[in-house]
């Protein structure tokens, strides 16, 4: 990516097309699109790229099978034909997972009506299905799932859908974004919006690492920014809430533990919410928790003991020799989840609140995209940038903008499928790095994998793992300061690579290391250096003590 000074300069110095407040999936998506129609486009994130939502799913790209039984059937079409669509642009980030669905007496679906869903979700899927679903009896469910509680079992149904990782997958679509023209800068926050003759022209913007402040004119600004939304929408005008926030936990155990071997879909103890035991290498990603969220975006959303304790007794309760306890979590992670909110007086249990996104205006011009998913962002995109193209052309805009084309261009790293890529890089040596490492390095990069080999090339020391017990080379660290605009050790750790999910001590154990790192690229003094491991050490220490 460009420095960014340079991108700061000049998005004070240029008037843009288009502005996007907000890099989550949805600004990425975006961004990328209008870009690639020749719309001249800035993106500005007040954090990191995807630290909101966006890196805090249940790191999911499917179909949306639970919507079925809510009969929302173009919900689940759209999410089956985009979930093929992303294994296309994305291979390496858009992988195959079996899930494992079973049926115990007495629960809330019986064996004819998930048979009679799986049918309807490959029937829906077509040519775009990633796997034809079998119904197993309760012996076949034992052998494929020997951990599962057998007291009750009927039987399982067995279907695919697919896993990602939800905050490559938005770095990668900025990073397309750029490539085709775009400027895209994070920790700039908008604190107000600019207008001439009662029209949004632009917005302010502070560098939350510098300190400056700039004006960023453009002539269609675009509000994607999830939780913030109210919040940003407020800068153009008071408005009633569009949003009711909810909270989504997961927590990451040990795998050996619950001994899961596919993705299984369980019904929570407490509240029968459905929810996930994900494979996710050596650790199973469990979750999640929906509680309404009280005071606000700028109240960041926590773990807390109860979250823990809801998730591990489901967990424990399906796996019994699991055992879990709040000791053995390896890491946790809390997001808010941007709904669109009931109409007034409806009650309804946040569970029930609509996932679908709503595009609207306001008199003064600002577009704003609240609501939607992940796997669908594209789509979601696409009808936003329609709505700027037809902004543009009431201001007097003459040029002619193509149709959408993010369905047919691959992401950065998805010119080849990552076997392919591991293949061929083993094949030329693979610069004295373990088979092993360079198939997790064509998993997260894919054809994308050479920037990294050439660190390795450059000095052979950075083929050390970060943490001793994960894949990771030190490699990694200055691919994502110097290619990927990571500016803090958590931007490494946690959505660069997936360290501060993995390790037991969530990266604290080599804050230090990794802060030297950067040092050099980033031109942190030592006392900079050593304030950055600190701060990482202690933001984590305080959310851990909450659930441990």
């Amino acid at each position: 990516m460009t420095s960014r000074g340079a991108t700061l300069a000049r998005l004070g110095s240029e008037t843009f097309d288009l502005l996007v407040i907000g890099g989550g999936i949805n600004g990425a998506g975006i961004a990328r699109d209008a870009a690639m129609r020749s719309i001249r486009t800035a993106l500005v994130e007040h954090a990191d790229f995807a630290s909101g939502t966006s890196s805090r799913s249940s790191k999911l790209i499917h179909g949306g099978f639970r919507y079925l039984e809510q009969g929302n059937v173009r919900m689940v079409l759209e999410g089956c034909r985009e979930r093929g669509r992303l294994r296309r642009l994305a291979p390496h980030l858009v992988q195959p997972q079996e899930f494992v669905f079973p049926v115990y007496d007495g629960g809330p679906i019986g064996r004819l009506k998930l048979a009679a869903g799986l049918w309807a979700y490959d029937l829906l899927a077509g040519l775009w299905n990633v796997g034809h679903h079998r119904m197993l009896s309760a012996r076949a469910t034992r052998e494929a799932e020997p951990a599962l509680r057998t007291e009750g079992l009927r039987g399982a149904g067995r279907y695919w859908d697919c896993r990602t990782d939800d905050a490559r997958l938005v770095l990668e679509t900025i990073l397309a974004a750029v490539q085709e023209g775009a400027v895209a800068v994070s920790y700039g926050r908008v604190t107000a919006l600019l207008k001439e003759a009662g029209r949004i022209v632009g917005a302010r913007l502070v560098d939350r690492l510098g300190g400056g402040e700039l004006t960023v004119r453009a002539r269609v600004v675009v509000n994607a920014t999830g939780p913030w939304v109210d919040t940003v929408a407020n800068l153009d005008a008071p408005t009633a809430p569009r949003l009711r926030p909810t909270k989504g936990v997961h927590v990451l155990v040990p795998r050996a533990r619950v001994g899961n071997r596919a993705a299984v879909v369980l019904h929570a103890v407490q509240d029968g919410r459905v929810m996930f035991v994900i494979p996710w290498g050596g650790q199973a990603l469990v979750g999640t928790t929906d509680t309404d969220h009280e005071g606000g975006p700028d109240v960041p959303p926590v773990v807390e003991a109860a979250d823990v304790q809801y998730l591990l007794e489901t967990v424990n309760h399906y796996f019994p020799a699991a055992r879990l306890g709040s000791a053995d979590v390896t890491s946790a992670f809390a997001g808010l989840r941007p709904l669109i909110a009931p109409a007034p007086g409806e009650a309804m249990a946040p569970s029930s609140v609509s996932r679908e996104e709503e595009i609207f205006a306001s008199p003064s011009g600002l577009v704003s995209i609240a609501g939607g998913k992940l796997t669908t962002y594209r789509l979601v995109a696409a009808a936003v940038v329609e709505r700027v193209i037809d902004a543009l052309r009431r201001g007097g805009e003459a040029r002619r903008f193509g149709r959408c084309r993010t369905g047919r261009v691959p992401l950065p790293g998805g010119a080849a499928p990552p076997d392919a890529v591991a293949a061929l890089a083993l094949s030329r040596d693979g610069h004295g790095l373990a088979p092993a490492t360079i198939g997790h390095l064509a998993d997260r990069y894919g054809s994308r994998l050479d920037e990294v080999l050439h660190l390795v090339a450059a000095d052979r020391e950075l083929a050390t793992p970060i943490v001793p017990t994960l894949p990771d080379p030190r490699a990694e660290v200055l691919e994502a300061v110097e290619h990927e605009g990571a500016l803090t050790i958590e931007d490494v750790l946690r959505r660069r690579t997936q360290i501060a999910l993995r390790d037991d001590t969530e990266g604290v154990a080599v804050a230090e290391q990794v802060a030297a790192l950067m040092a050099g690229p980033l031109g942190w003094t030592p006392e900079e250096t050593r304030a950055a491991a600190e701060t990482y050490a202690a933001t984590v220490e305080e959310g851990r003590r909450r659930w441990r």
